[in-house]
């Protein structure tokens, strides 16, 4: 049967409960659009934070050494992200850290979930390993945010990962994952292509020029990458005038006007709105507005990528025909050219339409699962288990503290081996 057929006849205000990660933007955003399906096919949603689930404050600090690692070192991220790109597993490091999220993790699901469904990399670890050992007894799926697919993201366990494309559904095969399905992306409806009307209406709403051609430039809620020097580059090419998103970076933001660039934004609460006013996205990771500039109808050029999944998904992007790879500066200006008037964006266009249409949706494998999983009881407050969790947290946090997450500390001393506790906390852009 189609898991179509599945969404709400077995429904009956099951619980389903969804972790994500307060890592920029891209999972949280991703976990809200599945949180909405899934109410509207009659379930319950509970949403939890990875982050929180570790002891004593330590997601946040992991989460802040990713963040510092981007921006001060990213030559070291790179190397972190390449190395574990050749690992069929995670390092000692990273496991320890992990096995210390399990109690909490399994304790925070409500006794009546039916299901878990991360959006993060590391919730899907913990998730796949607490079913292995049969701790975790309703089934554990991962949705995969982004069209690259790092081997930290295939977890032995997981009941079924869910891609937004083939080439992502390939990419997990062959990191080993068993059952995938191609749901095509998420995005909040909003996203749509803009009639001429409502594009004229948001270039005034924005303060934007009625009819000089806009490329929208971003680089996640975090504001990461070489922001200034990309809109610079698209300033002078005159091919576009460049309206640069700076995130949660009023520092990047304050830089740029400095600069004498006249349309830069901080945090943007009505980025449908932005995207109808503009004609052509850059961007620089690959993750969830990619998405949502197909859904509007724009086309998208990666450039300027930032380390790990920045350039992976610039790849599999180009390689799906979705998103040009600017990959010198000489480029951008003919590139651009095409995609704001040339065979190159309609055919990105066209392409974005048929990524729509390659699933129906993760809402419908989920319930597929849901609806053939066996409920059990799960276990719970085990002392034995709590003991070893115990063991495990006191080793991670020596390894954390010993080691560090300091950027500055590692830049240009890493060795090619280590596997840094910033790579549990990579995030796929906003």
């Amino acid at each position: 049967m189609h898991p179509r057929a599945d969404t709400t006849r077995h429904s009956d205000g099951q619980l389903i409960v969804i972790i994500s990660a307060s890592v920029g933007a891209g999972h949280d955003g991703a976990a809200t659009e599945v949180a909405r399906r899934l109410a509207a096919a009659g379930y319950r949603v509970t949403r939890l934070d990875f982050v929180d689930l570790f002891p004593a404050r330590l997601g946040r600090l992991l989460r802040a050494g990713y963040r510092h690692l981007l921006i001060v070192a990213p030559t070291a991220y790179q190397r972190i992200y390449a190395t574990t790109e050749r690992s069929c597993r995670p390092g000692l490091v990273l496991r320890a850290l992990l096995r210390s999220a399990e109690r909490r993790t399994l304790a925070a699901l409500p006794l009546d979930t039916r299901a878990v469904v991360s959006t993060h990399h590391a919730a899907g670890q913990v998730l796949g390993g607490l079913r292995l050992r049969g701790d975790l007894a309703v089934p554990a799926l991962t949705y995969l945010t982004d069209l690259s697919v790092h081997p930290i993201w295939v977890a032995p366990g997981i009941d079924a990962h869910m891609a937004i494309h083939p080439i992502s559904a390939d990419q997990a095969r062959t990191l080993g994952a068993t059952v995938v399905s191609v749901t095509g992306p998420v995005v909040d409806p909003a996203f749509s292509p803009a009639m001429p009307a409502e594009r004229a209406a948001a270039r005034t709403r924005f303060g934007l020029p009625e009819n000089a051609p806009l490329a929208l430039l971003v680089a996640g809620s975090w504001g990461v990458g070489s922001v200034r020097e990309a809109a610079t580059e698209i300033l002078n090419s005159g091919i576009a005038v460049p309206v640069v998103v700076c995130g949660r970076n009023q520092a990047l933001a304050d830089r740029l006007r400095h600069d004498g660039l006249g349309h830069v934004h901080g945090w943007v609460d009505d980025m449908p709105g932005l995207m109808r006013a503009c004609d052509v996205l850059v961007q620089n990771a690959g993750g969830l507005t990619s998405l949502e500039a197909f859904a509007s109808g724009l086309p998208v050029a990666s450039y300027r990528c930032i380390p790990g999944h920045g350039r992976t998904n610039a790849a599999a992007l180009e390689e799906a025909g979705l998103a040009a790879w600017i990959r010198e500066a000489d480029q951008l200006k003919p590139v651009l050219a095409e995609l704001l008037d040339g065979p190159l964006g309609r055919r990105q266009r066209t392409e974005a339409l048929r990524l729509y249409e390659a699933g129906p949706g993760p809402e419908h494998t989920i319930a597929s699962v849901v609806a053939d999983g066996a409920v059990a009881a799960r276990t719970r407050n085990d002392p034995s288990l709590a003991r070893r969790r115990i063991k495990v947290f006191a080793a991670a946090v020596a390894a954390t503290v010993g080691l560090g997450i300091s950027a500055g500390a590692v830049e240009g001393h890493l060795p090619v081996h280590f596997h840094s506790p910033a790579e549990l906390l990579e995030a796929h852009h906003r």
